[in-house]
């Protein structure tokens, strides 16, 4: 169980749940309208999320390497390394799990017909190395990193799935099988910059969890650098800054007749985040935060839980 914690199980099972309907629900009926045949079918598709899932535990682990001493303040209940699991053999763990990951994503990369394409799987190993040595303890930099990292979760699909290339640049819908449907990219990269927000607040919000831990290591995240006051409104511009594209394009969706998906995206993911954006500076204590931080990997569970409603409008 101490390794399964180490690498943030529940986390893993979110990214592959991501990608899983990110690709189930988005991109494979895609077989049926698109004049391009999709690129990836079950089993590549499952090679490039377990590279995905390997590489976001190498990170988690090598994280957590780095952040004995911090962790020792914030939460030595919860202590792992030294206890548990020795520092080296956490090491070799990162080393190998990246490894394994580089290699499947070669094998994804060779049937699309791009060797390059793996330039970002190595880039995702570089950028959490480099987030667990440095980035983390600077201002505004490792949350953003991390956001977009989440964001790559969705993208690597983008970038391997050839079939998603024809549809770059074209109009918000498109024509399916029998009527018109959202556009798979817009689609995405919705969901792309959904993630790249909600993971950006997110992280905030654990720098306001961990204040007392990071100011002892001498870190400069924003809660240390502004406050926690003036954290948490920078959070919740960044919210309002994602809520207001759900908000229109719901409407969008609403004017299409498209209202199963209009009214979930309304009141099962943009009314979540207004209250959250309320309830945040209401409170200044750790488990204040540590509640609001869970709720926000609720939200972002049940944006995953749209894709399952996408899948249902378009192919109902």
């Amino acid at each position: 169980m101490a390794w399964l914690n180490l690498i943030r199980w529940q986390n893993l099972i979110i990214i592959f749940l991501t990608q899983l309907f990110s690709w189930g629900c988005v991109i494979m009926p895609m077989q049926h309208y698109s004049p391009v045949a999709p690129t990836l079918d079950w089993n590549y598709f499952l090679l490039l999320s377990l590279s995905t899932v390997l590489i976001a535990a190498a990170g988690y682990a090598i994280n957590d390497y780095f952040d004995v001493k911090i962790d020792a303040i914030n939460r030595p209940d919860k202590l792992i390394l030294e206890k548990r699991i020795p520092m080296k053999l956490a090491v070799l763990v990162h080393i190998v799990l990246n490894l394994i990951a580089i290699f499947m994503a070669i094998v994804v990369a060779r049937r699309a017909g791009h060797y390059s394409f793996v330039a970002l799987q190595l880039g995702c190993t570089l950028m959490l190395w480099f987030y667990s040595t440095k980035f983390k303890r600077e201002f505004v930099t490792g949350n953003v990193l991390v956001a977009v990292l989440t964001a790559f979760t969705i993208a690597v699909l983008m970038l391997y799935e050839g079939a998603i290339h024809y549809y770059l640049f074209e109009d918000f819908f498109i024509q399916g099988v029998s009527e018109l449907i959202p556009n798979p990219v817009w689609v995405l990269g919705t969901y792309a910059y959904f993630a790249i927000m909600l993971t950006w607040m997110r992280e905030i919000v654990k720098d306001m969890e961990d204040f007392k831990g990071d100011a002892e290591q001498g870190c400069v995240t924003m809660p240390i650098k502004w406050g926690l006051l003036r954290s948490a409104r920078f959070t919740q511009v960044l919210g309002a800054l994602t809520v207001t594209p759900l908000i229109l394009g719901a409407i969008k969706l609403l004017k299409e007749q498209w209202y199963v998906l209009g009214i979930y995206t309304l009141l099962g993911l943009a009314l979540p985040i207004i209250l959250w954006m309320y309830y945040l500076p209401k409170e200044a204590t750790t488990k204040h935060y540590h509640k609001e931080s869970r709720w926000l990997k609720i939200i972002m569970v049940l944006g995953v839980v749209s894709l399952v409603i996408y899948y249902f409008q378009t192919n109902g």
